[in-house]
């Protein structure tokens, strides 16, 4: 990194290549910023994003997600990726840990969360707990676009439970 730019400039330089789908090149930037500050939590966040949803390398994604929660634990923004991230890598123990501490972070939106809790139970087909998540969800939800889709779910996790109960027949003679 030059002398004449700062971090914070470079960061932002990274953030504009991003917008502007240079990935290569924003992924250098965010490198060169941890080679200068190797705590500068949210390059490390950026480079988890690159590596899980652009790169599909979720080893090295979950890498920098965790490096950057422990520089920052505050910052919001890694919370929710990183939580799908062990979801997608069904790191079942660490699951749990993850969203009790993103739900203890000031920003971060509670019912996507819970959303994804929610999903991972349905999946696991747990399906009391899924509704449980899903209707917590629809308690800290606070968009009118996405009040729908949590119904959607709810409705399709009764569905589940209705099917799975098993069947009486009355035999009349």
């Amino acid at each position: 990194m030059d002398i004449y730019t700062t971090v914070e400039e470079k960061y932002l330089q990274a953030i504009e290549e991003l917008h502007w789908g240079e990935l290569p090149k924003a992924h250098q930037y965010f490198k060169e910023i941890i080679a200068f500050d190797e705590e500068y939590a949210r390059a490390y966040f950026q480079i988890g994003n690159l590596h899980y949803h652009h790169f599909k390398d979720y080893k090295t994604a979950g890498y920098y997600f965790k490096r950057c929660t422990e520089l920052e634990p505050e910052f919001p923004d890694v919370w929710e990726p990183y939580l799908k991230l062990v979801i997608t890598l069904k790191m079942n123990k660490l699951i749990d840990q993850i969203a009790e501490k993103a739900l203890n972070t000031a920003g971060v939106c509670v019912a996507h969360i819970y959303q994804d809790l929610g999903l991972n139970a349905e999946q696991q087909q747990q399906y009391e707990k899924a509704r449980y998540y899903f209707k917590k969800a629809e308690q800290f939800n606070a968009a009118l676009d996405e009040q729908s889709q949590l119904q959607e779910h709810q409705n399709r996790i009764k569905n589940k439970i209705e099917s799975a109960k098993a069947m009486i027949y009355n035999l009349q003679g």
